[in-house]
């Protein structure tokens, strides 16, 4: 089982695309570290925010979810150097994604911050100078940045760091209802020209994250997802106040819902009870089609014939023409 732990909708930056930062958590309302003792062992973890390195206690939950998950990945804007060093050095265990939006132009005027392309790509830095092996950054394309997106690739190839991609889109989670791409064909052949580079690779993660963007084509073109959302049985979302809920792609105008709330109940009691069932129902005739990360890995790794039938269909042709 995977997770996302949401430790606050608190951040520092004011991103064009994500409005968290509108409607912040109050510190003395989000749950203590100790909560996550309540938590099921997991095969992954995601902590994420808001920016979770506003958290004054971020070193015990990061304690804590290590006992709980075989791999712990935080999410971050990359602000706060100093506290992630810090806390990179404690456990080399810990990965860390960087969110960075484009060239400094781009990214510093979609995340609403001032330096911030120099802040994320110095924290990378750093921690590429402490010997962390699980690091690296990531873009949320919209169609202010798309161009961008190659020289990002290309940037982290030769830090020897991951790259990570997601497409604008809305949700109860981000605040946000008019997210849209507009240049569906600029955008798509960004997409496409990085999918071409990553199966170009002989790194066999690169492939299965040509088939994660060739899934993100889909869904900008207005396809159903690629594989079936398996949210709310393979992996959840406990957000600050700790409110289980399957995923973070709902919209309250379409269905928002909660498994219910770890602090009244234990995690079984939460999992197996019939609003838990219920509520994956819905999530098997959820209209959305989201294609995130979150929800599209452990789709891939429960369906892993039919990405790797894609690679196996599409790893030469792209040395002579588009995927298919």
């Amino acid at each position: 089982m995977e997770a996302s732990i949401i430790t606050t909708y608190r951040c520092t930056n004011k991103c064009h695309m994500c409005h968290i930062w509108k409607f912040p958590t109050k510190e003395e309302a989000e749950f203590a570290p100790s909560l996550l003792r309540k938590l099921p062992p997991l095969s992954f973890c995601n902590v994420t925010g808001g920016e979770p390195f506003l958290r004054q206690d971020i070193d015990e939950i990061t304690h804590i979810l290590l006992r709980k998950s075989k791999r712990l990945v935080i999410s971050t804007n990359g602000f706060f150097t100093d506290k992630i060093i810090d806390l990179a050095k404690r456990d080399k265990r810990i990965g860390i994604r960087i969110s960075i939006e484009g060239l400094p132009a781009a990214n510093d005027e979609l995340r609403g911050i001032k330096d911030g392309f120099d802040h994320g790509l110095r924290t990378l830095l750093e921690l590429k100078r402490l010997g962390s092996k699980d690091i690296g950054f990531g873009i949320t394309v919209s169609d202010r940045n798309a161009k961008d997106m190659l020289e990002l690739y290309y940037l982290a190839k030769y830090l020897k760091v991951e790259f990570a991609t997601a497409v604008v889109h809305n949700s109860y989670y981000f605040h946000k209802t008019d997210n849209r791409i507009i240049n569906t064909e600029e955008v798509i052949h960004s997409f496409e020209e990085l999918t071409r580079e990553l199966l170009r690779t002989w790194r066999i993660k690169n492939w299965y994250r040509a088939y994660f963007n060739y899934g993100l084509i889909k869904v900008i073109q207005g396809h159903p997802r690629v594989l079936p959302c398996r949210a709310g049985t393979d992996l959840f979302f406990l957000d600050p106040w700790g409110e289980i809920r399957p995923c973070n792609g709902m919209e309250e105008n379409i269905w928002y819902e909660s498994f219910g709330n770890l602090h009244r109940n234990s995690f079984d009691e939460i999992w197996s009870s019939e609003k838990a069932q219920a509520i994956r129902k819905q999530v098997a005739e959820c209209p959305k089609s989201c294609w995130m990360i979150g929800t599209a890995s452990p789709a891939m790794k429960k369906n892993l014939w039919k990405p790797t039938f894609w690679v196996l269909k599409n790893k030469f042709r792209t040395f002579r023409s588009p995927t298919q």
